[in-house]
C-alpha cells in the first residue's frame, strides 16, 4: 500500500491557542509548535489547558524533531509538557529558545533536552522531512513560517505573521523566498487564520512607535505602559520615547522583568545605562520623568499594574498624576477583566489611553489582503486554515476558493482528523487520533478532568453541606450527632431553625433505613443524601452538594 503523508492537527483548530501539528510519513514524525491554552471561565482553579499528547507518545519511535515556529505562549508554552514524555531534539530561533530555556528552567521536564537554535535561511533534515526556516513578520522577535519538504511536495506552514513594510527590526518577511517556492509548488498550504474576518492590511509595528513619541511628548504625568512582555520591539519603541522625553525606565512584573533581561542579554532590547532604573527607585524622581512598563494589559489578577490599580504593590500605587498606556488588545474571552482594570484605573483618577481611544496597539496576524498574499504567492494545490475558531477557519477557506483553490482541494478540519496527501498531491480528510486536552492544575497534570470541573462548578454555584454521624458498628444505631457543616449554601447563623430541621430530616432517614432492614453504608449515605436533597430543594430551591460521613464506632 502506497504511503501517505498524514497533517494531524493536535490543537489550534476550533479555538484560540493550543497550537501543535504533527506531520508523518512512514516511519518519520515531526511536531510543529506545542502551544497552551488558558482556561475558560467553567474550568475551575486550572491553570493551563495543553493539547492531548496520547498519539504522539504512542508513536515517539517515529518523532524526529520539534519545530518551533516563534516564542508566544500558545507556541511554546506545553514544551516542558510534552518533554515530560517524548524525547526530541527541538529546532528553533534564537529568541525562541531563550524563552524556551526560561521556561523550561522554571519546569524541568522529565526528559533530557536537546534545544538546537537556527538562523532563517537555515534547512534542518529530520528524517524524510526537511524543513527550511522562513522569516515573518510577528508582534515577537525571530518569528518564522516553516517549509517542510515531505516525500509528496512542499508543505508550507506560514505561523503566526503579518506583511510589514516597515518593521521595527529592519527585517521584512521575505516574500520574494516565499514567492519561489510558489513557483516550485506547493502542494499544502497552512495559513494563520486569526484576523481573516478584517479587512485590508495590518498596521506597522512602527506606527505604535509614533504614536507613543506624541503621547510622550510634553506629557507633565507619570507615565505607566502596560504590554506583552514578549513583543521586545514594542518595548524597544516605547524605551525610544521615554529616552527621548528624558524619562527614567522602570520595569515591573516577572514577565516583563524576564524578557527584559534575555533582550538585553542578546541584543533585542537597547537602554542606556543611565536611564534604566529599579521599579523601588521610581518614588525618587519626578512623576513627569518617570514611565513604568509593566505586565496586565490582559487584566490578569496577579499582574503588576492590576496590584498598581487595587493598591497592593509595594513601590506603586495608582493616582490622578499618572496616564495609563494600554498597549495590546484583550485577547477574546478577556474583556470583563481588561475593562474591571480600566474602570478602576479611571476610579483612582488616572487617565487611560487605550485601543478604542488611540492608536497604541496594531495586530500581530495578518488580515484579508495579507492573507490573500500568501495564497497568491504560494499557489497551493491544498488549502488547511489554521490557528483559529471555526468561524475563522471558515472565512480563511473562502478566501483561499476566492483566490481559485478548487473547493474539494480546502480543508477545514478539525484537531484529531487526520489530512491523507498522496504523491499525486490529491488529498482527503481521513480518520482520527486520540486528541483534546489536558488540563493542568499546579502539579497535576491530566487528572482535572469532566467529572472533577463538573463538582468544582457544582461547588462554585451551590455551595456544600456535610452532615456528620457516629454509628455503632453492629446495629447502626445513632451514637452522636448528626453534625451538619455548611460552607457556600447559607450562613449558618441566620439559618439555625433550617439547620435544626436538616438535623431532623437525615435522623428520620436513617431510621427508615434500620426500619427496612437497610445495613450498607453505601446505600445509608445515599438514601440521607436523597432525603436532605429533596428538604433543602422544597425549602430553599437550592441544589448544594451534600456529603454524608458515617463514622463507625465499635462499642
Amino acid at each position: 500500500m502506497a504511503k501517505k503523508l498524514k497533517v494531524i492537527p493536535l490543537g489550534g483548530l476550533w479555538e484560540i491557542g493550543k497550537n501543535m501539528t504533527v506531520l508523518e510519513y512512514g516511519d518519520d514524525m515531526i511536531i510543529i509548535d506545542v502551544g497552551v491554552a488558558f482556561p475558560d471561565d467553567d474550568m475551575f482553579g486550572v491553570d493551563l489547558v495543553i493539547p492531548d499528547f496520547t498519539y504522539v507518545v504512542e508513536n515517539r519511535a517515529k518523532l524526529r524533531g520539534i519545530f518551533l515556529t516563534h516564542g508566544h505562549e500558545d507556541h511554546i508554552g506545553a514544551v516542558p509538557y510534552l518533554l515530560d514524555v517524548v524525547t526530541a531534539p527541538i529546532y528553533t530561533t534564537r529568541f525562541t529558545a531563550a524563552l524556551v530555556e526560561h521556561k523550561l528552567q522554571e519546569k524541568k521536564p522529565a526528559n533530557k533536552v536537546d534545544l538546537r537554535v537556527v538562523s532563517p535561511g537555515d534547512t534542518v533534515a529530520a528524517g524524510c522531512f526537511s524543513v527550511e526556516f522562513i522569516a515573518v513578520n510577528h508582534s515577537i522577535a525571530d518569528a518564522c513560517a516553516l517549509a517542510i519538504e515531505t516525500p509528496v511536495g512542499l508543505v508550507f506552514h506560514t505561523g503566526d505573521f503579518k506583511i510589514d513594510t516597515t518593521p521595527v527590526s529592519g527585517e521584512m518577511i521575505d516574500l520574494a523566498r516565499i514567492g519561489q517556492l510558489g513557483k516550485e509548488g506547493v502542494v499544502l498550504l497552512m495559513s494563520d487564520s486569526t484576523n481573516v474576518e478584517r479587512p485590508g492590511m495590518t498596521m506597522s509595528e512602527s506606527m505604535v512607535g509614533e504614536r507613543f513619541r506624541q503621547i510622550f511628548k510634553d506629557c507633565g504625568k507619570r507615565i505607566i505602559v502596560a504590554s506583552f512582555a514578549s513583543n521586545v520591539h514594542r518595548i524597544q519603541q516605547i524605551v525610544n520615547a521615554a529616552v527621548e522625553a528624558n524619562r527614567k525606565i522602570a520595569f515591573s512584573g516577572r514577565s516583563m522583568e524576564n524578557v527584559l533581561e534575555i533582550g538585553l542579554e542578546l541584543g533585542y532590547i537597547d537602554i542606556p545605562r543611565d536611564a534604566l532604573i529599579d521599579i523601588t527607585e521610581v518614588k525618587n524622581y519626578p512623576k513627569k520623568r518617570v514611565c513604568i512598563l509593566t505586565t496586565g494589559s490582559q487584566g490578569e489578577e496577579m499582574s503588576a499594574l492590576y496590584r498598581m490599580a487595587f493598591d497592593t504593590h509595594k513601590q506603586v500605587k495608582i493616582s490622578d498624576g499618572d496616564l495609563v498606556i494600554l498597549s495590546a488588545n484583550p485577547i477574546p474571552g478577556n474583556e470583563k477583566p481588561v475593562y474591571r482594570l480600566v474602570n478602576e484605573l479611571f476610579r483612582k483618577g488616572a487617565e487611560v489611553v487605550y485601543e478604542r481611544l488611540a492608536e497604541v496597539h496594531v495586530s500581530g496576524h495578518a488580515c484579508r489582503e495579507e492573507l490573500k498574499m500568501i495564497l497568491s504567492l504560494t499557489k497551493p494545490k491544498n488549502f488547511m486554515p489554521v490557528h483559529g475558531e471555526y468561524r475563522h477557519l471558515a472565512a480563511n477557506a473562502e478566501l483561499g476558493i476566492s483566490t481559485g483553490i478548487p473547493r474539494q482541494n480546502v480543508f477545514v478540519s478539525e484537531i484529531g482528523r487526520i489530512l491523507e496527501i498522496n504523491r499525486d498531491g490529491t488529498a482527503k480528510l481521513g480518520g482520527t487520533v486520540a486528541a483534546g486536552k489536558l488540563l493542568v492544575d499546579g502539579l497535576g497534570v491530566g487528572d482535572v478532568g469532566s467529572v472533577v470541573l463538573r463538582d468544582r462548578k457544582h461547588l462554585s454555584q451551590d455551595g456544600i453541606i456535610v452532615v456528620s454521624l457516629a454509628l455503632d458498628s453492629e446495629t447502626a444505631a445513632l451514637l452522636a450527632g448528626p453534625e451538619i457543616v455548611t460552607r457556600g449554601f447559607i450562613y449558618a447563623k441566620d439559618a439555625e431553625q433550617l439547620i435544626v430541621e436538616m438535623k431532623d430530616v437525615t435522623v428520620e432517614a436513617l431510621e427508615d433505613c434500620r426500619r427496612s432492614g437497610v445495613n450498607d453504608w453505601m446505600t445509608v449515605k445515599s438514601e440521607i443524601r436523597s432525603a436532605l436533597a429533596a428538604f433543602i430543594s422544597r425549602k430553599t430551591k437550592r441544589s448544594p452538594m451534600i456529603l454524608p460521613m458515617l463514622l463507625d464506632v465499635e462499642l
